[in-house]
């Protein structure tokens, strides 16, 4: 409560660490985070497959490729300053047939124009001598991809922020927002805070922060629920680090695929479909208000028109472990229904146009002493110290 320089709304790894930069150029930054849960990190950041991507996927220019790559970098030397275990182990992305090879040609590309290091296309035998069991008629070797728990560094910058002076308050939902005399009074049930800068970092209700605040955001917020299953113990062998399918180029989504974790589990998924709330973390939590807000939402139904076999598909495999199984075969053939246990899940904050476009790259807007980050998915935990600085100029732009 009180007055404040900066208000930051949500403790995932994003506002974590873009209070992490603001105090890095103002010390003396009087700054509160304001989180709605029990603990930082809990949504999109503490359920998310721990990959710390080199850049190959995304557009050359976009602030996906630039700040994926700034951010590996600066990622990796913050849990090597700190003591927090990570392993960059490399990927393999197989192509599997003719149309596949043109994309990754179109990755490897991309990579190169992005600055990812080392990157090599390799024969058949050359990504069985990587990964032993992985089936491809081509690949892409990416070495610098790597491996961490984000939920450890979620909580490590916490503890530097809290260190540094910045309040961490939990159990704090914002409910409303006013402007008063030059300033931005975010009200939660325990109070109001006044703040000459207000940063929205809410992530999977970022678009709904940002009209309480308001701000007029250009697009939508649709959960999109990726459900995981670990291959058994006796069965890990199958896989050595990472192996990724070529993505298709009409979805911001990579596809099935297997991902060794830092606790030495493989993980084997995700799918994509609808989630029936915002933190629909299974197929059976509803929220009526998030089901409606995203079916009768313009822009869902023009990409629910557009894409609904592609949609149908991931809804009937996300109830059949054995197409779970034939998706991830055109990867590693000898995976079956039998070696899938049931795994985690997590929901993707993905951003959703009017017109239906499933916005592929980060979306960072300011305005009159407000700095809303409304499109953060996937690579958002890797480019996370690189997006915290970008925010922090912005929210720092305001205090001249």
């Amino acid at each position: 409560m009180g007055k404040w320089d900066v208000v930051v709304i949500g403790a995932g790894i994003v506002g974590l660490a873009t209070v992490y930069q603001l105090l890095e150029r103002r010390p003396s930054l009087n700054v509160v985070v304001l989180e709605k849960e029990d603990q930082p990190g809990a949504h999109q950041t503490g359920h998310n497959s721990g990959v710390i991507h080199s850049g190959i996927y995304y557009r050359p220019g976009s602030l996906k490729a630039s700040l994926c790559v700034a951010g590996a970098k600066s990622l990796v030397d913050f849990c090597r300053d700190q003591s927090i275990p990570f392993e960059i182990c490399g990927k393999i992305v197989a192509a599997t047939n003719a149309v596949e090879v043109e994309r990754l040609q179109e990755l490897q590309r991309r990579g190169t124009v992005n600055g990812v290091p080392d990157i090599a296309v390799l024969s058949p035998a050359e990504a069985r001598n990587i990964e032993p069991h992985v089936h491809c008629v081509q690949a892409l070797w990416v070495p610098t991809t790597g491996i961490v728990d984000f939920r450890q560094v979620a909580q490590k910058l916490a503890q530097i922020v809290e260190s540094r002076g910045g309040r961490l308050l939990f159990s704090q939902p914002v409910m409303a927002m006013r402007r008063e005399r030059g300033a931005t009074v975010a009200i939660t049930p325990h109070g109001e805070f006044s703040a000459r800068v207000v940063i929205n970092c809410a992530g999977l209700h970022a678009d709904r922060i940002a009209r309480l605040a308001g701000f007029t955001p250009p697009c939508r917020i649709v959960p999109f629920r990726g459900e995981y299953y670990s291959l058994r113990e006796a069965r890990r062998h199958l896989v050595r680090s990472l192996i990724y399918p070529v993505p298709d180029p009409r979805f911001p989504f990579l596809g099935v695929h297997f991902t060794r974790r830092i606790d030495g589990c493989i993980e084997a998924g995700p799918n994509a479909i609808l989630a029936w709330a915002r933190e629909g973390y299974t197929p059976t939590t509803v929220r009526l208000r998030d089901t409606l807000e995203a079916l009768t939402y313009p822009g869902f139904i023009r990409l629910a028109r557009k894409y609904w076999k592609t949609g149908l598909e991931e809804m009937v495999r996300s109830h059949s472990k054995k197409l779970f199984a034939k998706a991830l075969q055109r990867l590693v053939p000898e995976v079956t229904a039998q070696d899938l246990a049931p795994g985690s899940a997590g929901v993707r904050a993905q951003a959703l146009s009017p017109e239906g476009r499933l916005l592929d790259d980060f979306v960072v807007m300011a305005e009159a002493g407000q700095v809303h980050v409304l499109n953060a998915p996937s690579p958002a935990a890797t480019s996370s110290l690189a997006i915290g600085e970008v925010v922090a100029a912005k929210g720092l732009s305001f205090l001249r």
